[in-house]
């Protein structure tokens, strides 16, 4: 569905992206990490079209994002960091903008507002934060584009709204769309997301789905002193040492993101070794 070729990007002299690859298909949750200022936000701004490329080819279902096309989209929906909605209802919300989205599904809107406990008599300025964004995303899931740019979703977002999201985005999939996340707070995606990504450097360092990684990695909590000198990645806690490690022995372990994204930025080489064996 997303296919990215060659693509360079620069802010003036600034490079960003020098000839990145990369190819998304629709019925996955992508969870694009990364640091900040490593280009996943620039990454997103080009799939929607935002930005254009110095160089390369993007093509998302067909369309060229930087033509702007209508019929396109009415088929993608970004939610940036940062946004901006003017102080209307949400009756009136609805009113202006779900016309432009032929999917758009105002019943399902209604449902996420309810499930997101946003007070819907308030207009948005009577929000806060994080009911505003909540409100922005329950619109984009009820406009049933094929592709949803989320850029930092959980910020601004208390433990019980985190745990709201990961319901309605899981609940929000399916065969035809493709939800890409962008985000430096990696556990509020691990039980979400199907493949992750990782940007670095404007390159990116490593693209597998969640049962490639769990197959071929192990993330365990380990009190042998040997075992912990021959890791891929490891530190101190509490209950004993988080390790990762080569999944040796077929075992069964969850997907520790954060502990992945460290093992992958500290011990890059040793990691593609193991997945392209």
């Amino acid at each position: 569905m997303i296919s990215i070729k060659n693509l360079h990007f620069s802010y003036g002299k600034k490079k960003v992206f020098d000839g990145l690859e990369l190819q998304l298909e629709p019925g996955h949750i992508y969870g694009l990490l990364g640091k900040n200022g490593t280009g996943k936000s620039t990454l997103l701004k080009n799939i929607a079209g935002l930005l254009y490329p110095k160089k390369g080819l993007i093509e998302v279902d067909g369309f060229h994002p930087s033509k702007r096309s209508t019929a396109f989209l009415q088929q993608i929906f970004m939610i940036p960091e940062e946004f901006y909605i003017s102080d209307i209802s949400l009756e009136k919300l609805v009113k202006y903008h779900a016309s432009f989205y032929p999917s758009f599904d105002n019943t399902l809107f209604e449902k996420y507002i309810n499930e997101f406990e946003i007070p819907a008599a308030n207009t948005i300025h009577q929000m806060s934060y994080g009911q505003k964004k909540k409100v922005l995303i329950g619109f984009c899931l009820a406009c049933n584009t094929k592709v949803i740019l989320m850029d930092e979703p959980t910020n601004g977002l208390d433990i019980i709204s985190k745990s709201q999201f990961r319901k309605v985005i899981a609940g929000a999939i399916d065969e035809s769309k493709s939800i890409i996340i962008s985000t430096h707070q990696v556990k509020d995606l691990e039980s979400l997301i199907d493949r992750v990504i990782v940007i670095d450097e404007g390159q990116i360092l490593f693209d597998q789905t969640v049962d490639a990684i769990t197959s071929k990695l192990s993330f365990k909590i380990s009190f042998d002193s040997d075992e912990v000198r021959n890791v891929l990645y490891s530190e101190s806690s509490i209950r004993g040492t988080a390790i990762v490690t080569k999944n040796e022995d077929n075992d069964e372990s969850k997907l520790d993101l954060e502990l992945l994204y460290k093992a992958i930025v500290t011990n890059r080489q040793k990691i593609q070794n193991i997945f392209n064996a």
